[in-house]
């Protein structure tokens, strides 16, 4: 029989999660099929969806790792929000705020989870284990998928989508499968 789990411990995890609830209401660029503005935590769940059903072309893939690795990804944002891809440039500041929001969030937890959290964001961050290029990959192709299918303003710039990630993309054959049809989504939209 397990131990009951410490009520510190409880504590800590749950003021955690209580923080990263504020995931729900940061609102990113893209809108959902119905028209409403798609959160963070949305596409953060289809993201890891999207690995789920595509698990089986992956072999050799550390699939949990994976998964954690899309549910971690964009927590920081739970702070100060999401900047649009369009917005986005090298010299913003963006990843050291990023970072120092996460540790913020993560700052509640027990100390084995808190290191556990911030190594799979920094893994993300620096790209440098297959499963975190996989992650970067798979998060540039949900966010492309959603803007083919959602409910745009009629100014909205769907041929950024044409060059958005391509990097990112071309790291595995699947990513690049994938590619093509959100890019075929995509013009279809245009």
């Amino acid at each position: 029989m397990t131990q009951p789990i410490a009520p510190d411990r409880l504590a800590a995890i749950l003021a955690f999660l209580e923080g990263a609830e504020r995931l729900k209401d940061t609102l990113r660029s893209g809108f959902t099929s119905g028209g409403r503005a798609e959160s963070t935590a949305e596409h953060s769940w289809r993201l890891a969806l999207m690995i789920v059903l595509f698990a089986r072309e992956l072999p050799g893939v550390d699939l949990e790792r994976l998964l954690k690795l899309a549910l971690v990804h964009d927590l920081g944002e739970a702070i100060s929000g999401d900047v649009p891809a369009v917005l986005q440039a090298a010299d913003d500041g963006r990843e050291a705020r990023e970072r120092a929001d996460m540790q913020s969030l993560c700052a509640p937890l027990p100390e084995d989870l808190r290191h556990e959290m911030l190594g799979l964001w920094e893994e993300y961050a620096a790209a440098r284990t297959p499963e975190a290029r996989l992650a970067k990959g798979f998060d540039k192709l949900e966010t492309i998928l959603q803007h083919a299918v959602g409910a745009t303003p009629p100014d909205f710039d769907h041929g950024f989508n044409l060059t958005y990630g391509v990097e990112r993309t071309d790291a595995h054959p699947l990513l690049r499968a994938i590619r093509e049809a959100a890019d075929a989504a995509t013009r279809a939209r245009m």
